[in-house]
């Protein structure tokens, strides 16, 4: 009953995370862009799963949500990229 979210919601989650990785590792100044969509990817997700609660989605959700863990980990770990902005500034 609740596979319905799941379908509806498998490929741009996997969209997102296969396309925000690489435009987080391609271009490094577009990162901070890059993890607010796929902060906003990962919220859309909830919402859904408040819905209509379902298993499939629920891991589907999780494995997005340690993707975006660790490259927002990685993000703040990075200090050259903000000395880098601050001097363009």
């Amino acid at each position: 009953m609740g596979s319905e979210m799941l379908n509806a919601l498998f490929f741009p989650l996997l969209f997102s995370m296969s396309a925000g990785t690489y435009a987080y590792l391609k271009f490094s100044d577009r990162r901070p862009r890059a993890l607010l969509i796929l902060t906003l990817f990962q919220l859309l997700g909830a919402s859904a799963y408040a819905q209509q609660p379902d298993q499939g989605l629920f891991a589907m959700l999780a494995v997005h949500a340690i993707l975006v863990f660790f490259l927002l980990l990685h993000h703040l770990q990075t200090p050259a990229l903000a000395a880098e902005q601050r001097r363009q500034r």
